[in-house]
């Protein structure tokens, strides 16, 4: 807030404007930061120091005698010295603590300085007052009200930002509460009392934000780029760079984050020294039970000893993981910032190797890989450190037979390696998410389409077969992990062969603490070193991301230029280094301030040229420059998800009147006050409760709300209707509209525009073939002339000129009325915010119900066997080592060694099968469950109605896909194996503790009850935060999405500073550590009450035992975190089920296909279409979008829909698609009441092409023909039709071409066309036109009214139409109006009639 200080680099002029932003136009009003640090502390200091000279001359003159010190004197004198000293102590402050918010604004330290010695000057006047007699002053107490008023606006602004901010308390807790984690109880009572809210939770320390954080990485990446590439030669250099970009990355990351993650590995060493002191204490102990008359004193020293270690084992161990954990979140945070800054300037080859759903991936997986590999990477060289120590102490204890242990160790390990590395071959698994995600982002995408073309089937194989390959490879990879564990089983069995050793207490049970420390590390290690793996791959993968191409700075000088608008001088450019170019020898120069008209046929390079000029292609030769600022409308509209107003204004101020008259040239007005807010309804994602227009319109409006110097139009008037289209024409674009002085460059297909174009460029192949005006282009009879002789023909009928009638009616047939027809945004908008509201409360037992049930009955019982066979062959295997151990010594050696070694090899044998077994068991259950969860989810959700798409935003849903499903497929079983191992373990040691000593019983009982308690608040408030921060992913996702896709809007615009996402952390991290340290302290109460109570039982007690209880009491506190953490991942995680089957419960569509349906293979065979009475609904309760429309359409009748925008033309189609159902009335085809057969039935026999045309990634075929169920000859007699056979032939790959995702690699036109030929290729009786011929030049256009002529000549052919032209030819034309047909007859008739249609007509000047 400091810099918006006059003082600082801002222009004042800005400053000013946003002050009468922040204190006038506003609810909240507030004066700025620098307004109260000035003026309002100078004031009175002005007031006064004016004023004092006069005033002390007039006491000079009235001298009334002195008046003596009083009480109330000193006080004020004492006060007022108080007071001046603040200001002296807040000049400090500011100087050591501030001293980097104040470069540039020394403002900030005159205030406190001015502020004292005016108060000090206050003094000196009531001491003067004094001295001269005067009793009452009315200048002091002007000067004290003055004060008080002027400090009252600080004290408010002081009062809401205590009030407001909510400071994190680890800032000011003490050491012990910062070493014990008590600051965070708050939060857990609050959690545990009521369900958490966002507002609960504390800010970030300034350190924690993202801003901080991605700001300072991005300073050290920036230069770690700038060493990166030395100039070698090209390959070589491309080659070296991706090695290296890992590389780079993690050194950069080190350096920024690596002294407060050397503060951690410091805790985790004493962590170790005191770790290793324990079982040094065990042996004194048990020494001293087998001595006879050793002091009792002693034995208590020694347990409490060993308690105290314990103890301060744990706080290290929790100061390391709090350390390493926030460690991670900022590295994560950090790398999330890159990314999605990268993501806005890569170029546009680089970007079509990585995807949005690769993207999205980057920052969701590979950053969270980063985030482990930060926790787990000191066990990578600690683990090994620690092994040697076991080792060295065993060998001491145990001599030469440790050797046995030390050699099964050596086998372990590259058993271990050789599996670890196995596993992340494995990771192939990612690869197949990578695959299923992009396609689900693509469904959801284009999920209209799909239902229009009863293609649900052939995407949903496709995502199970990459699922099913998911699968296997995690199969593999689970059971590998089982054997690596059986290892660690077997271990103990070798350790202690040699029947020359005398096995007793002391050397048994001290090994076997020594070998308890031994499993750490071992089951660490291969886990560190995997971890380390994937964050290698994260790494390298993520580097080549950032260190990806791109754009060029100098693609565009922006040089002041001498009266030229833009000018490119001999350009050659292309989309990729390597690729042809898209456009030759390219040489324009646009005067400032005029209009310059681009026409060509589709694909001939208008879109690329506008490209160029923004520098989003790769130049090859020449050079562009472009004068002043520059706003870019691109042909399809991007729409941010926020309100219409944000949209508009894009992250400028506001200002009234502009606004307004933006919103009225764009012919917004109409369309907002059909809104239910108004321009403060929020727009869905992709603008999804837009009409097309209407997001054309938005999206032009934000160019023109810029006031920027270049314009630069990608057809923006393709998706209106001619009257709008002409109305902002004239409004905005054309010589009398709102950018007459600013430099316009038009893509257009709209012939009327032309005459108006003070420059016009033909384009032809990627070369400007002609430029001129247009009666010069006329007169050369070239091209253009033929082109304009073609088409005036048909154009001229269109050509609307401004008259008084049109006035009026100008919003009169705006395009499509989007699927969710303004109505039911009423809902949509209802509807935004709910969906991301946080489920309170623990997770519900029917979750578990619901996941077991899923895993089946049949699986579980065997599991829950298995865990408790183990653990009572261990509890076997230790009991019998105690008695082993007791045995008495008969001439230096024990008899029987050999049964009883045989014995104890037996059980430690059965033991390993039992964990092999339990691990197998549950990892098959695991992925039964998962695989079945995630067909649920795909079935619901491809089986929703399309209302539910157009009110859940698709980072949602993917979110689910991704995120949850991986939850399922790894965490939840990972984490019911550690929680079933530990909690019987815990079991097993409190048997064996209360066998020894059951004194214990009275200590264990209330540690229990204790445990519990703590458990309680931690699991409530712990899910709470899980939630929290998945619901909070959420927009982080949607957000990126949205970015990504838009990155050249926004870069065209020079937004992408503001756009930075705030990426949230939450502080799950901490409420772990506060648990874990107050349950260890439960836990090592179990180690005290063990060692007192052998102590005073020392004459009953056999050494044996002791040894048994005390050495498995030291597990305990291992034992007690371990089953809190993984109960509370199995909880967290458990909430995916919960999410996944959200979607079970919601709507659906009606079945796909109805069982045994008579209905013949050739339906309709005539395509007659009869509605009877039908009526239609967006949602129950709503106005009726169709009311009871009865009409027969007869077989081969070609029908014209219009009507002006919310008259239903759409919703008629919906109707006949069944993605609306009837509210009433039935609609027959062919004499087949539609509402009773399945969807597929009838979708797949009737056939639209719709307005926006969807392609998905995958090859051209696949786009046409999904189930192959056509001949490569039918194919290419679709294209041929379509008029689309000579440019698929030229392609590389022909038919298997790869489109990208979302079609991106063909033109919009082409794009068109394609869905043409999907019409073609599927000729059924009855096709339905959604006009979708806006984004195609004419020429196209009228080879699509032809082919549909001639091809659908035997068919019902429905037009939804937008220009009148393209019907006039038809048998019959329906005109709508508010949901019903007002008029409905042949075209001649109707305009006989003079009725509306004739009307319309007249607009048009068709008659």
């Amino acid at each position: 807030a400091i810099s918006k200080c006059g003082f600082g680099n801002f222009g004042q002029q800005y400053t000013l404007r946003s002050d009468w932003n922040r204190t006038w136009y506003t609810d909240k009003p507030d004066l700025t930061e620098c307004f109260q640090n000035t003026v309002l502390v100078w004031f009175p200091c002005f007031y006064l120091w004016l004023l004092a000279p006069f005033y002390a001359l007039k006491l000079y003159c009235h001298d009334c005698g002195c008046i003596r010190i009083s009480t109330l004197c000193t006080a004020k004198t004492v006060l007022g010295f108080l007071l001046a000293s603040f200001g002296f102590v807040e000049f400090f402050y500011i100087l050591l603590e501030r001293s980097h918010e104040i470069q540039n604004h020394m403002v900030f330290l005159l205030s406190p300085i001015i502020r004292s010695l005016t108060v000090v000057l206050a003094i000196c006047i009531i001491q003067l007052e004094r001295i001269r007699g005067c009793r009452s002053s009315i200048f002091l107490f002007l000067f004290w009200v003055l004060a008080v008023v002027c400090s009252l606006v600080p004290l408010r602004a002081k009062i809401q930002l205590v009030m407001y901010e909510n400071p994190c308390p680890v800032k000011d807790a003490s050491f012990l509460s910062k070493m014990l984690f008590w600051w965070f109880t708050g939060l857990v009572v609050k959690g545990y009392r009521t369900p958490l809210e966002a507002g609960d939770l504390w800010n970030l320390r300034e350190e924690d934000t993202s801003d901080k954080i991605i700001s300072d990485l991005e300073e050290e990446w920036t230069t770690e780029c700038a060493k990166l590439l030395p100039d070698q030669a090209q390959i070589l250099r491309k080659l070296q760079k991706e090695q290296s970009s890992g590389f780079c990355l993690l050194r950069t990351l080190a350096r920024n984050f690596g002294p407060y993650f050397l503060t951690g590995t410091m805790c985790i060493i004493f962590h170790d020294f005191f770790m290793f002191a324990i079982p040094q204490v065990l042996s004194l102990l048990l020494g001293f039970m087998n001595e006879e008359d050793a002091p009792l004193w002693k034995g208590y020293f020694y347990a409490t000893l060993m308690f105290l270690l314990s103890c301060l084992q744990s706080l290290f161990n929790h100061q390391y993981m709090y350390t390493c954990f926030t460690v991670g979140m900022r590295v994560k945070t950090a790398v999330m910032g890159l990314v999605y800054r990268k993501s806005l300037v890569i170029n546009s080859a680089s970007r079509r190797t990585c995807t949005v759903g690769e993207i999205v991936n980057l920052v969701s997986a590979d950053t969270q890989k980063l985030m482990d590999f930060v926790v787990y990477f000191n066990a990578v060289w600690l683990a090994p450190i620690e092994i040697a120590l076991c080792l060295f102490f065993l060998w001491q204890h145990l001599g030469p037979s440790a050797l046995a242990g030390i050699a099964t160790v050596i086998l372990i390990f590259p058993l271990n390696g050789f599996i670890a590395k196995k596993r992340s071959k494995l990771q192939v698994q990612m690869k197949f998410m990578d695959g299923r995600i992009k396609l689900m982002n693509e469904i959801l995408n284009g999920i209209k389409i799909l239902k229009f073309y009863a293609w649900e089937k052939a995407f949903l194989e496709q995502v199970l077969g990459y699922r099913e390959k998911e699968l296997k490879a995690l199969k593999k990879s689970q059971i590998l992990y089982s054997i690596s564990i059986i290892a660690f089983a077997m271990f103990g069995v070798y350790v202690l062969i040699d029947d020359k050793n005398v096995l007793d207490a002391q050397k048994v049970f001290v090994s076997m603490a020594l070998i308890n420390i031994l499993k750490t590390p071992l089951s660490q290690l291969p886990f560190a070193m995997s971890t380390t793996m994937q964050a290698i791959v994260s790494l390298k993968r993520l580097g080549k991301y950032l260190c990806s191409e791109e754009l060029k700075d100098d693609n565009v000088a922006k040089a002041p230029l001498n009266g030229e608008g833009v000018l490119i001088d001999n350009g050659t450019f292309s989309w990729t280094k390597e690729g042809p170019p898209c456009l030759k020898r390219i040489n324009v120069c646009v005067p400032q301030g005029s209009l310059v008209a681009v026409v060509g046929h589709v694909g001939s390079g208008k879109s690329s040229l506008l490209s160029a000029m923004l520098g989003e292609t790769e130049k090859r030769s020449g050079s562009v420059s472009i004068k002043g600022s520059v706003a870019y409308v691109p042909q399809q509209a991007w729409i941010q998800n926020a309100t219409v107003q944000d949209n508009v204004m894009f992250g400028r101020e506001k200002q009234k009147t502009w606004y307004q008259r933006v919103l009225d040239a764009c012919a917004l007005l109409p369309d907002l006050e059909i809104l239910p807010a108004g321009d403060s309804t929020e727009i869905g994602e992709k603008g999804l409760n837009l009409s097309g227009g209407q997001k054309q319109r938005v999206s032009l409006a934000r160019a023109v709300y810029r006031k920027a110097d270049v314009y630069l139009l990608d057809d923006p008037l393709s998706a209106v209707d001619a009257h709008v289209g002409q109305h902002i024409f004239d409004k905005v674009i054309g010589p009398k509209g709102v950018l007459r002085d600013k430099t316009r460059v038009l893509v257009t297909h709209g012939m009327s525009f032309l005459p108006q174009a003070d420059l016009i460029l033909v384009l032809v192949d990627g070369e400007i073939t002609e430029s001129g005006s247009y009666q010069e282009l006329l007169s050369r009879h070239g091209a253009f002339a033929d082109f304009i002789h073609t088409f005036a023909s048909n154009d001229r009928k269109e050509s609307v000129t401004e008259t008084a009638a049109q006035r009026e009616v100008i919003i009169a047939i705006d395009e499509q009325t989007f699927a969710s027809h303004q109505q039911a945004i009423h809902h949509v908008n209802e509807h935004f915010v709910p969906l991301l509201q946080v489920p309170g409360g623990p997770v519900r037992l029917e979750m578990y119900m619901e996941y077991f049930k899923t895993i089946g009955m049949a699986f579980i019982i065997p599991i829950v066997f298995l865990y408790a066979f183990q653990q009572g062959a261990s509890l076997a295997y230790n009991y019998w080592l105690s008695l082993w151990a007791d045995e008495p010594i008969v001439n230096g050696t024990q008899v029987d060694t050999d049964m009883k070694l045989a014995v104890y090899g037996a059980l430690g044998f059965a033991q390993g099968i039992a964990i092999f077994g339990t691990t197998v068991a549950i990892s098959v259950g695991g992925i039964i469950a998962s695989r079945h969860l995630h067909m649920d989810l795909l079935k619901n959700v491809l089986h929703s109605p399309m209302s539910f798409f157009e009110t859940t935003p698709s980072g949602n849903l993917l979110n689910r896909f991704a995120k949850e499903i991986d939850a399922i497929d790894c965490m939840i079983p990972d984490g019911l194996k550690m929680m079933l191992g530990y909690l019987f373990k815990l079991m097993e040691v409190c048997i064996i503790v209360m066998l020894a000593t059951p004194f214990a019983a009275v200590v264990i009982l209330p540690l229990a009850i204790l445990y519990a308690f703590v458990q309680s608040f931690y699991v409530a408030t712990s899910c709470q935060l899980r939630r929290l921060e998945s619901v909070s992913r959420s927009p982080i996702y949607t957000h990126f999405n949205e970015t990504v896709q838009g990155a050249s809007v926004i870069r065209a615009f020079g937004e992408q500073p503001k756009l930075s996402p705030q990426l949230i952390r939450l502080s799950s991290p901490d409420i772990r550590r506060w648990l874990a340290v107050n349950l260890e302290f439960v836990g090592n109460g179990v180690v005290l009450a063990a060692a007192i109570l052998s102590v005073m039982g020392k004459d009953t007690l056999s050494p044996g035992i002791v040894g048994l209880a005390v050495s498995h009491s030291l597990q305990v506190t291992g034992i007690l975190s371990w089953i809190v953490r993984s109960w509370t991942d199995v909880e967290n995680n458990i909430v995916s089920v919960e999410r996944v089957k959200e979607y079970a419960d919601t709507a659906k569509e009606a079945v796909w296909t109805v069982e045994g349906s008579s209905l013949p293979l050739a339906w309709p065979q005539t395509g007659t279409i009869e509605f009877q009475d039908y009526g239609l609904q967006y949602r129950k309760g709503l106005d009726w979008a169709l009311k009871g429309i009865t009409l027969k359409i007869q077989e081969r009748e070609k029908v014209g829909i219009v009507g002006r925008t919310g008259a239903g033309k759409s919703s008629l189609a919906l109707g006949i698609f069944r993605i609306l159902e009837a509210a009433k009335g039935e609609i027959y085809i062919d004499g087949v009441n539609i509402a009773e057969i399945g969807l597929h039935d009838l979708r797949s026999r009737i056939t639209i092409i719709p307005q926006d045309p969807v392609l998905f990634s995958g090859s051209l075929r696949m786009n046409l023909d999904p189930f192959n169920t056509y001949t490569d000859e039918e194919i290419w007699s679709s294209l041929e039709l379509a008029h689309l056979k000579n440019f698929v032939s030229n392609l590389p790959d022909k038919l298997n071409y790869e489109c990208s995702e979302g079609g991106e690699n063909l033109s919009l036109g082409q794009r068109q066309l394609v869905c043409l030929a999907r019409a073609l290729l599927r000729k059924t009786k009855i096709l339905v036109l959604d006009e979708a011929t806006a984004a195609v030049d004419l020429e196209t256009d009228t080879l699509i009214q032809s082919t549909i002529r001639q091809q659908f000549e035997d068919c019902t052919v429905l037009t939804i139409a937008h220009r009148l032209n393209t019907i006039m030819d038809y048998t019959r034309v329906i005109v709508m109006d508010k949901g019903h047909i007002s008029e409905m007859d042949s075209p001649t008739n109707l305009i006989s009639n003079r009725g509306q249609f004739y009307r319309m007509c007249r607009e048009a000047r068709l008659v």
